[in-house]
């Protein structure tokens, strides 16, 4: 369940950005939460100025309304599963596996196992202790309903390549779909930002307050 905080902007705290008068406000009632924290759940649509979402950058006014919910926190740790997973590849550096439809890649809040990192750990897979506790190695992402290739950094110097490779945009990744209804084209490019769904917040799509570049290559195949 969430907890809503509700604070009204004094004199003294006008012309103070949002995020910084938020986590100035949690601090003193969460001690662990960071003002990057803070700035994920507004940009997450959490945070309300007079019952609208408002950018972390929004300037306050002496009277404006603020409001935030703060979702609980679930523990989640990683443990090791006997999980068959179908590898490509595999070396010293990385490990190259083919993802199921219905897997997840890591653990998550709601989900503790069943994911393609707790197949890795089980299996006696050594990873990079870089990135996130719950999802060692993992440098980029696939939806959880999709089949298809993941790398996957098991030292801490393929975790740095792969990275810059991916931030760079010099790894190509190639997907063959099956599409309902008639394609117009017989290739094209889609080039539309993607983010976090504005509406739906375990959805990826266009319509998004906060996005990064996405450009898609196709060709109708048959």
């Amino acid at each position: 369940m969430n907890q809503r905080r509700e604070f009204v902007v004094s004199p003294q705290e006008a012309s103070a950005r949002l995020d910084v008068f938020l986590a100035g406000m949690l601090a003193g009632m969460l001690q662990d939460i960071t003002r990057s924290q803070v700035k994920r759940l507004i940009d997450e649509g959490r945070a309300l100025v007079n019952g609208r979402a408002a950018k972390p950058g929004c300037i306050l006014r002496e009277g404006d309304k603020v409001s935030i919910d703060i979702p609980e926190k679930v523990e989640v740790k990683l443990t090791p599963e006997t999980i068959p997973l179908d590898i490509i590849y595999e070396d010293k550096d990385i490990i190259v596996v083919n993802k199921p439809a219905g897997m997840p890649v890591h653990p998550g809040a709601g989900r503790a196992s069943g994911t393609l990192v707790n197949a890795l750990v089980g299996m006696g897979c050594a990873l990079s202790s870089l990135g996130n506790d719950l999802r060692p190695g993992i440098v980029h992402r696939l939806d959880m309903d999709t089949t298809g290739v993941l790398a996957v950094a098991k030292n801490d110097r393929a975790y740095i390549s792969l990275s810059r490779q991916f931030k760079e945009h010099s790894v190509k990744r190639r997907y063959i779909a099956i599409v309902w209804g008639d394609v117009k084209s017989a290739e094209g490019i889609i080039d539309k930002p993607l983010g976090r769904d504005s509406t739906h917040r375990k959805k990826i799509s266009t319509r998004t307050r906060k996005s990064r570049k996405a450009v898609t290559r196709y060709k109708v195949l048959k």
